[in-house]
């Protein structure tokens, strides 16, 4: 059992049942109080999807399955496909990847985590941290040197990124794909 505000995109989760992968965790604090989990889920068994909210020490039982290292090969629309060292390979559907597509491009070598469920792919879990390259910057802003000053940036894969104002178009950063995160400049 892990409580929700534990619960990462990527996990399945038993609700009323049926099995539901996470796609995205938005977690909200307040002043007073606890913290509130916004969750948008999949059902793998009936392909629909919902969005449920929990309190963040709310118990959600956590569904282990089968979990395999694999690397990306290529996007066959709408699957992209994985590959494990054995060269089997594993479609997963775009609308499972959840996050995790903004980080995936074409040669990459980070290994990932494809999940299965009865047999088949479901999910897929990025590497804490990738390195990608800035394709696009927001101008910096002239003479704001007060304190952390972010701007939006695109990075290769399309995925958009906070980055400090000191990053630059072909500067490869660090990012922390669970939060999305800057991290540094590489």
């Amino acid at each position: 059992m892990k409580t929700a505000h534990e619960i990462r995109p990527g996990n399945v989760i038993m609700l009323d049942g049926s099995p539901w992968v996470v796609q995205k965790t938005e977690t909200t604090r307040s002043g007073r109080n606890a913290a509130i989990v916004k969750l948008k889920l999949k059902n793998l068994l009936l392909n629909s999807g919902t969005e449920t909210t929990f309190k963040g020490e709310d118990k959600l039982e956590d569904i282990v399955l089968d979990r395999l290292d694999c690397t990306y090969s290529y996007f066959a629309d709408p699957m992209y496909v994985f590959m494990d060292a054995e060269y089997n390979q594993y479609d997963v559907e775009a609308e499972n990847l959840g996050d995790a597509a903004n980080y995936i491009v074409d040669g990459m070598e980070e290994t990932c985590q494809v999940t299965f469920y009865d047999g088949k792919a479901i999910s897929v879990e990025m590497p804490t941290t990738v390195v990608r390259e800035v394709i696009y910057a927001e101008p910096s802003a002239r003479g704001d040197t007060s304190g952390k000053v972010m701007k939006p940036a695109t990075i290769t894969g399309g995925g958009k990124v906070n980055v400090a104002d000191f990053v630059k178009v072909g500067d490869k950063i660090e990012i922390d794909t669970r939060t999305g995160e800057f991290k540094k400049r590489v």
